[in-house]
């Protein structure tokens, strides 16, 4: 019977530790000997890989690092879970090294016509589901334009909680034949399991300026279950001049294994600087 009680225990404080053990959220994964971008402004040096280690400097966004080796060391701030890095990056002719917290980098990078635009994850914010009158946090990404040192201008938009965050691109795209626009950015973030959403996050750039499409979402559980939406662009096939359309299936299957499907579609009119709903 001791035996069995001490094993019992054993297994309890082994699920105890588990449950505690902290793992860093995919899209914060840098290879070492890479380049990579700071995304949060005044990013904090640090001596050692912790929040109590000496200051040594702080970086401006957009400042380029090199990233030298991923520590095993893990700080979770709300959804944010992320190795410290060593890096060493170039002030005043001199080559300077530290640790930073790998949140603060950027998930993605692109430059075009002189333009600098950065993807990260600013900050977990709390929320509260009032049909579950439950609260919960949820991740506010951004994506910032930068000319020189000089920010132009940034847009703000959720990216669900951090199991959200397994995978992350960040890529610049074509017009998509809407006027007046220079071109398109798309953000994602996506899990790696079943039944973890991702979202797809649209930005068009004209003039300087940064304009956040709806936000697109799409799930799914295996064959069970599925929720995808998306935009249908004037350069895409069943498109139209001057608009683009939002579709959105949901399929979900009964317990019979019969197919319940809905669909829905809205069109979006742009008249070369803003949009509006049909």
């Amino acid at each position: 019977m001791k035996s069995f009680l001490i094993t019992l225990f054993l297994f309890a404080l082994h699920l105890i530790s588990a449950q505690e053990e902290v793992y860093a959220n995919g899209v914060f994964n840098f290879e070492e000997n890479k380049t990579q971008k700071i995304f949060t402004d005044q990013t904090r040096v640090r001596q050692q890989p912790n929040v109590n280690s000496q200051i040594l400097d702080s970086l401006q966004s957009n400042q380029q690092v090199l990233i030298i080796k991923k520590d095993e060391a893990i700080l979770q701030l709300g959804e944010r879970n992320s190795n410290w890095y060593k890096v060493s990056y170039q002030r005043e002719n001199k080559t300077l090294e530290g640790y930073i917290w790998g949140a603060n980098l950027c998930i993605g990078h692109r430059n075009k016509n002189g333009y600098d635009f950065l993807f990260g994850i600013s900050k977990s914010i709390d929320k509260r589901d009032k049909k579950f009158n439950q609260n919960y946090k949820q991740n506010i990404a951004s994506v910032k334009v930068v000319e020189g040192n000089a920010l132009l201008d940034e847009v703000f938009f959720e990216t669900g909680s951090g199991e959200s965050l397994s995978y992350g691109t960040f890529n610049i795209e074509s017009n998509h034949k809407l006027q007046n626009v220079d071109f398109t950015l798309k953000a994602i973030v996506s899990g790696e399991a079943c039944g973890i959403a991702g979202y797809d996050q649209y930005i068009l750039f004209r003039d300087k300026k940064l304009i956040a499409l709806p936000q697109l979402m799409n799930v799914g559980d295996a064959d069970i279950y599925h929720h995808s939406e998306e935009f249908i662009f004037p350069n895409d096939k069943g498109g139209i001049p001057n608009a683009f359309i939002y579709k959105m299936e949901e399929m979900e299957k009964d317990e019979n294994d019969r197919e319940k499907v809905k669909r829905l579609s809205k069109t979006y009119l742009w008249n070369g600087s803003s949009y509006r709903l049909k």
